[in-house]
């Protein structure tokens, strides 16, 4: 999973910086018939192709020039590039553009594109012409490509790249600032199953329509060995990126972990963890945290782990109307990365449109050494098997913003460090770490330490104590801390996390968030000896 990760991570940083199937009558007809003809085309009937694709044996894409296009590597890719006077609704005033990216040894399943306008679609046939190529790069020597690799969308003031759809079903876009970071997708099939690889259903045709404002539609057509799917992304610009996404997906086969509305980020280290990278900048991540509203109203905020090894953790949330990968750290001095802006990266949240019912929000960490690799997924599995012939409609809102579009209702966790535990001035205890929270309440302006204002919290393993809970001086946050020891641990239990539940409370109502901690023994002693007593 990493290295499909990373390469898809690579190309999208710089390429922004700068098939045999069986068809229904009409979109047969579209994809046989001369490419400028136009044929109809709606959601419902792409719904309907996406029904009967499933209903039929996964035809993989035929890729005749697969030779050719495993020597368009990374530097041949990156030095081709869409001739501007070919970019697609160029003279259409107050339009969104549209440029395609050129396919090669990472993406050479082609990928088909349509404009659709009044109902009608018509193909933007591939055609090398439509790129500046080097002379000496072995992409003229494509014969028989019939697709792209992707496309992006550009301001039409600007002409900077606020959205960009390339590689399996991911998409991102410059959310609030401009600046891009995390992704999504279409789709998570089997994500760290221990027993298989994961499967990347692709959008292997899009149908695109442009609307007023700069704003889009994109339809895509999802396809897999397991899944098909209709997908429609409706964006627009307000202040950042808001998407209305209606997905609607087959199986064609059993699926043991489904995943919708994925989210994809990276996280190599951060307050709780500056220990484990030999880098220079104090942190480095797209996302600092999962932050969950459950159906019962509980908030839950789950900072992000780069653990020892992988780990999936699923959190019941039937109901659930909200998930996202957020950053809250929004201080330069925080990361002083004066290149890519990590406190500009926006904040990706999921509002489902309905209710979805039973479920439960899977989160999934993988471990890296570096900040080229996407190595967190997060998405909603529903309680019910993806068995063969079952029909998922989902309908949500993705934002892409600097925080959740909910209104804040209790206080939040900004910010946790781990450190030795036990008293300054005093031997410190052996494997005793000390967890320190910082979090923002409002409800408790004008409160002290004596005013009754409580830190509840539980633990797994180990032993808690000496906690204390106060307001920062001269600070608008206040902060909580507390002792863990776990040097009484098996062997056994050291192989396995420490997971941690806190919140703050005031006369037996809590006003914070719920704060989920998983810590790792192995790692609680490398931070130990890195803050030697």
């Amino acid at each position: 999973m990493q290295n499909h990760q990373l390469h898809r991570r690579a190309l999208l940083q710089t390429a922004l910086g700068s098939g045999a199937f069986f068809l229904l009558p009409k979109l047969a007809l579209a994809q046989s018939a001369d490419p400028a003809s136009a044929e109809p085309f709606s959601f419902d009937i792409l719904t309907d192709l996406a029904r009967e694709l499933a209903s039929q044996p996964f035809q993989p894409a035929e890729i005749p020039d697969a030779a050719v296009l495993e020597e368009v590597d990374y530097d041949r890719h990156n030095s081709i590039t869409f001739k501007k006077e070919n970019t697609l609704w160029r003279d259409r005033e107050g339009s969104s553009q549209v440029q395609m990216f050129f396919p090669g040894r990472y993406f050479k399943e082609p990928v088909r594109i349509f404009q659709v306008e009044n109902g009608q679609a018509t193909e933007v046939p591939f055609d090398l012409d439509l790129f500046d190529i080097p002379d000496d790069n072995p992409a003229h020597q494509l014969t028989h490509t019939k697709g792209f690799a992707g496309f992006r969308v550009l301001d039409p003031e600007t002409q900077l790249d606020w959205m960009a759809f390339l590689g399996a079903s991911y998409w991102r876009t410059s959310g609030y600032t401009g600046q891009f970071g995390l992704s999504v997708r279409g789709l998570a099939i089997d994500t760290a199953l221990p027993e298989g690889p994961e499967e990347f259903p692709r959008f292997s045709r899009f149908w695109l329509e442009p609307g007023e404002n700069g704003d889009m539609t994109a339809y895509a057509l999802m396809e897999s060995a397991s899944v098909t799917g209709a997908y429609r992304i409706v964006s627009h610009r307000d202040n950042g990126v808001i998407q209305d996404v209606t997905a609607r997906v087959f199986t064609r086969a059993d699926v043991q972990r489904i995943g919708f509305a994925p989210l994809t980020s990276m996280y190599w280290y951060g307050k709780t963890n500056p220990h484990i990278a030999p880098d220079w900048r104090p942190e480095i991540h797209d996302s600092d945290g999962l932050q969950i509203l459950s159906g019962n109203g509980e908030s839950i905020w789950r900072p992000l782990n780069n653990p020892p090894y992988t780990m999936v953790n699923s959190f019941a949330s039937p109901s659930v109307k909200g998930f996202g990968l957020m950053q809250r750290e929004r201080d330069f001095d925080q990361y002083q990365d004066d290149g890519v802006f990590y406190e500009r990266r926006a904040s990706a949240w999921v509002a489902p449109q309905g209710d979805w019912g039973d479920g439960a929000v899977v989160l999934t960490e993988l471990r890296t050494d570096d900040e080229i690799h996407d190595n967190i997924v997060a998405f909603w599995q529903p309680a019910d098997p993806a068995t063969a012939g079952k029909d998922f409609e989902l309908d949500y809102r993705l934002t892409w913003l600097e925080d959740s579009p909910e209104p804040v209702t209790t206080g939040r966790f900004i910010g946790i460090r781990l450190g030795a535990g036990g008293v300054p001035g005093q031997p410190r205890p052996e494997e005793v770490v000390k967890v320190v929270c910082d979090f923002d309440a409002a409800a408790l302006k004008g409160l002290g330490r004596e005013d009754g204002v409580t830190l509840n919290v539980n633990t797994s393993k180990g032993i808690t104590f000496n906690d204390a809970v106060y307001p920062v001086e001269s600070q608008d946050y206040w902060r909580a801390m507390f002792d863990i020891d776990f040097g009484d641990l098996t062997e056994d239990e050291r192989n396995n996390p420490i997971d941690l539940r806190v919140y703050v409370s005031h006369e037996d109502q809590a006003v914070t968030e719920t704060l989920i901690l998983q810590l790792f023994p192995q790692q609680l002693r490398s931070v130990l000896e890195s803050n030697p007593g």
